[in-house]
């Protein structure tokens, strides 16, 4: 399109719409919005809805637009609230469709069931029950509660705040159920660890889609239940469907947990035969699956091929790397990301800090702790706390990781106690163990863990009545041990 606008006396909408899809440029898009305030045509409100919805439609999308031209339009009508809203919910805008439909109600439009339909989800997605609360006494007000579109919205709401006993009443009474209430209602009972009911809905629902299989995976994977995403997704592959994006990345991480290298590996080799596009989010479940089955070789490979690398890309290989003692090539990845303008975050942190501890690099771990704060604008938490504990302990500095432990700004869990008293043990310094043990004793209320550990180190030096002391104070205190517990796959059951 020439930069020389053309301008049309009376435009028809047909025109418009043909310059709208050849526009290349806020500058040109700016022209076309120019003319449709001098030919008035910005009042034809049929007009403006065509243009808006080219605007929204992939794949040359752009919502900034959009919303420019929207803002511009005098006397919007509640039919183009409603094409706003429903373009900020597609695009995953929650705060965007709550202020619409503020500013809607401001300019005197009252929201109607289509409406409501999109500010359920919102409240929904942003997990605001008071709002949401709110926004369903006013449906009650204007008679709107028994629309099916209104219903759904408000599963979602009910579904995304963990209130599954008021989304599962209005699911079974609502008569039209899409996939994505299902969905909804199945993702819901995963959230709140309900495995057993999801279950349920999942198999009595009429149609199932790669959408609703990828929910149940990424559902079980994200609360824990790494065994039965795994089958889930044999089961999806199964039935015939072609697993998406999200139903892969949520099986790669079920692999990662699991340590199930094998299925991890057919997996990447599915995608590669489908040839999905590497993406972030792929491409980082795949360099963490690597790196915890052991394999860092294939998780440096596939780190070089993620085209748009983001800083969870660069804290998955970093963590990897950490946790397989490659303390030097943790420091170079470190670098090259400060190097690319990525600012690392609180958990990339721990991955480097953990990184020098093993590699006995303390003067780097020691200034990446002060960069922290003084660079970032990240307060260390007890996780970095342990790290520099941890740091001072194994290269024997002992009096300097007892200073950091008492000197923390918060509370020292059972990670940091052990991360000294492990290092008194190992450079066998008995003096500072029991004055940290005594200290610790006097000064904090202790968990389960702490307590535990301070046993040990009493019936490792054979003081048994002191054993005894800290079992019947765990007994007092009503102090339980939790239980630890493993994942072992073999012929593929866990």
């Amino acid at each position: 399109m020439s930069q020389n606008f053309v301008h049309f006396k009376n435009p028809c909408t047909r025109a418009l719409c043909l310059l709208v899809q050849k526009c290349l440029s806020r500058s040109q898009l700016d022209q076309i919005i120019t003319q449709l305030i001098i030919s008035a045509s910005i009042f034809n409100q049929s007009t403006t809805r065509k243009i808006l919805t080219l605007l929204t439609t992939p794949p040359n999308a752009n919502i900034s637009n959009a919303y420019t031209l929207f803002s511009l339009i005098p006397f919007a009508s509640t039919s183009l609230y409603n094409t706003m809203i429903k373009v900020f919910i597609e695009h995953n805008q929650p705060k965007n469709v709550l202020f619409m439909c503020r500013k809607m109600m401001g300019c005197g439009h009252f929201p109607n069931n289509y409406t409501f339909s999109f500010v359920f989800r919102a409240c929904g997605e942003i997990c605001d029950g008071s709002l949401g609360l709110m926004y369903h006494t006013l449906v009650v007000k204007l008679g709107w509660e028994n629309y099916d579109f209104v219903k759904n919205g408000l599963i979602h709401f009910y579904a995304g705040n963990n209130r599954m006993d008021f989304a599962r009443s209005l699911f079974d009474e609502c008569t039209f159920r899409d996939v994505v209430t299902w969905s909804c209602m199945i993702n819901g009972y995963l959230k709140c660890g309900e495995l057993s009911l999801a279950k349920e809905l999942f198999d009595q629902m009429p149609e199932k889609n790669a959408v609703s299989w990828s929910v149940m995976i990424n559902g079980c994977s994200q609360m824990g239940f790494f065994n039965e995403a795994r089958e889930f997704f044999v089961d999806m592959m199964d039935a015939g469907f072609r697993p998406n994006r999200a139903a892969v990345v949520g099986a790669l991480t079920a692999c990662s947990f699991l340590g199930n290298l094998d299925q991890g590996r057919w997996i990447h080799g599915y995608v590669e035969r489908s040839e999905v596009e590497l993406d972030t989010v792929l491409g980082t479940a795949l360099v963490d699956m690597y790196a915890k089955c052991g394999c860092m070789d294939m998780a440096c490979h596939v780190f070089e091929e993620i085209p748009c690398k983001d800083i969870v890309a660069y804290t998955s290989l970093i963590s990897g790397l950490a946790d397989h003692g490659v303390g030097i090539k943790v420091l170079e990845v470190f670098e090259r990301m400060k190097t690319e303008g990525i600012r690392p975050n609180a958990v990339t942190f721990v991955g480097v800090l953990s990184a020098c501890s093993r590699a006995g690099l303390v003067g780097e771990g020691v200034g990446i702790f002060e960069s922290m704060k003084v660079e970032y604008g990240i307060e260390p938490t007890v996780k970095h706390y342990g790290c520099l504990v941890d740091l001072f302990g194994r290269s024997g500095r002992l009096d300097q990781a007892k200073d950091v432990l008492r000197k923390m700004p918060m509370e020292p869990d059972q990670y940091v106690v052990g991360a000294l008293l492990n290092a008194c043990r190992v450079h066998g310094d008995m003096d500072i163990e029991q004055e940290v043990v005594k200290w610790l004793e006097q000064t904090i209320p202790l968990s389960s863990g702490i307590h535990v550990l301070i046993s040990n180190i009493y019936a490792t030096s054979d003081q048994w009545d002191n054993v005894q002391k800290v079992r019947e104070r765990m007994q007092e205190k009503q102090v339980e041990k939790t239980p630890g517990c493993s994942f072992v796959t073999t012929n593929d059951v866990v």
